[in-house]
């Protein structure tokens, strides 16, 4: 019992814990990775508050999480709804809506980007239809890059938090709801007074996922605009990487990561206060 409890620790501490350690350490630290290192303190995280391109990302960051974290769960959950009864034909619509999470992010983001291209697809179907004047170079406008890197992300997530908000509402007991129906409630009242309260441990689960996804979230930004144009697509991943590999300012990348470390860890333990709460309460 020992070994099976120390063995996943060890690999932990290893894989995580020291890591993360290190890049606290290594952020209070000037190094280019050749030259020796200089302790400047919190200096990194002092410059970081007047860095206009960490503001930047830190905003589009929090328009991320919102957005992408929002519209994948507002839009995971209605198509859950709308096909968590087995009917025929179903199966299909849910595979094609799943299809888009098997794509890594990289092939995503090559498919969509063809997709926003000034001669793609989008710009064709609006010239088709007689919208000339809504055609746009979508991710060479500052005003219109992040989003359009959304909708590209979007696609790919929606599929997987219908997934699991299927599997919710197959683990729901349907007499409650049809007691619901018998007594006169709409569908409207039985999602908001039975159904969406029963699945409060779910959507914890999966707002909790989907915070710690857009943080993490690198790829499909990368590949598409690599934070460009003007840094209008920067996020806190994509500026600490092209800090740390570009720029060769390890240890100020290295306090960009210690922020998303923070970000991350406070939604980490919400979830388990709020997990730890539930349980007494049961």
């Amino acid at each position: 019992m020992f070994v099976l409890v120390l063995v996943p620790f060890v690999i932990e501490a290893v894989g995580v814990f020291w890591p993360a350690i290190q890049g606290v350490m290594l952020s209070v630290l000037n190094w280019n990775g050749i030259a020796p290192a200089k302790a400047v303190g919190l200096g990194n995280y002092v410059s970081l508050a007047s860095d206009p391109i960490f503001i930047t990302a830190l905003k589009n960051t929090a328009i991320w999480i919102v957005l992408f974290g929002g519209l994948s769960f507002v839009g995971g959950l209605g198509i859950a709804l709308l096909f968590q009864s087995e009917r025929r034909g179903v199966g299909i619509y849910r595979t094609a809506l799943f299809l888009p999470i098997v794509f890594s992010l990289v092939v995503t983001a090559l498919i969509w980007d063809t997709f926003f291209q000034p001669t793609g697809i989008l710009n064709g179907l609006l010239n088709a239809v007689g919208l000339h004047s809504w055609t746009h170079e979508w991710l060479a406008d500052p005003s219109t890059a992040l989003y359009a890197i959304i909708v590209a992300a979007l696609w790919r997530e929606i599929g997987y938090v219908m997934v699991l908000f299927i599997a919710g509402l197959k683990a729901l007991d349907p007499a409650i709801a049809e007691a619901a129906k018998m007594d006169g409630c709409t569908r409207w009242q039985q999602f908001r007074y039975i159904t969406f309260p029963q699945l409060r441990s779910v959507n914890l689960v999966i707002l909790s996922v989907l915070v710690i996804d857009s943080l993490r979230s690198f790829d499909i930004v990368w590949a598409m605009t690599a934070g460009g144009p003007f840094n209008s697509t920067q996020l806190l991943s994509t500026y600490m990487y092209s800090t740390a590999f570009q720029g060769r300012q390890l240890g100020y990348a290295s306090a960009i990561a210690v922020v998303i470390f923070v970000l991350a860890l406070g939604v980490i333990i919400t979830y388990l206060v709020r997990a730890l709460s539930e349980e007494k309460e049961s």
